[in-house]
């Protein structure tokens, strides 16, 4: 068996519901009571696998995601700070329309290039690219075989995705869709990654999944 990594969106939180943008340690909503029952059901689903490590965003909301998987099976998270989400600048805590509205010209260029063009104040596609692929690397050199659990956000997880896939960090938002906590498995094969599944939600009741997010 080699290695399988298990991509996991946080669950539902306040912003998740209506778009808005937070990246910060200081704009860090926690999960809603949805989003802890959507948390509580991938552990209940996946708590069979042989899970060698869970390699968990330090904001707030990965932390409660990953909780009760962890608790489940008995390891422990290792908060890696690689896994954050796109620090949005002084779009924090914004709803796109009204970044759009008093930032026009520069929501306009994010759109365009969100690759190499960030908010002010914030990061490029291409500075979590960097910053998780140190995440990934140290996995990749620690461990040989198991199934590991990342769990991290919506930006992040789409970026770490199309570097993986051989996509331009530029296009993330346009080529993956990933809801609140859907999950995304890559094997990392002799030749490569190797993607098994991607945004699956299967593991969640009909109730989460038809609730709904951005």
């Amino acid at each position: 068996m080699g290695v399988f990594l298990y991509f996991l969106r946080h669950g539902q939180t306040a912003y998740s519901l209506t778009g808005g943008y937070c990246g910060t340690p200081e704009n860090d909503p926690g999960l809603t009571p949805e989003g802890v029952a959507m948390a509580q059901e991938f552990a209940a689903i996946y708590a069979h696998l042989p899970w060698a490590a869970a390699y968990v965003s330090p904001l707030r909301r990965a932390v409660e995601t990953a909780r009760p998987l962890c608790e489940r099976v008995g390891i422990e998270m290792q908060l890696r700070e690689g896994l954050r989400e796109v620090m949005y600048g002084r779009w924090e805590g914004m709803h796109p329309s009204a970044v759009d509205r008093e930032h026009h010209d520069e929501y306009v260029a994010w759109l365009t290039d969100p690759a190499w063009y960030a908010p002010i104040g914030g990061e490029r596609a291409v500075d979590i690219a960097r910053r998780s692929a140190q995440v990934l690397d140290e996995i990749e050199h620690t461990h040989d075989t198991g199934h590991i659990l990342v769990v991290s956000h919506k930006a992040t997880i789409r970026i770490m995705l199309c570097s993986l896939l051989g996509i331009d960090v530029g296009r993330y938002r346009d080529r993956l869709d990933m809801p609140v906590a859907a999950v995304s498995v890559v094997e990392l094969a002799k030749r490569g990654p190797l993607f098994h599944t991607i945004g699956d939600r299967s593991h969640l009741s009909e109730k989460l999944r038809s609730l709904p997010c951005t």
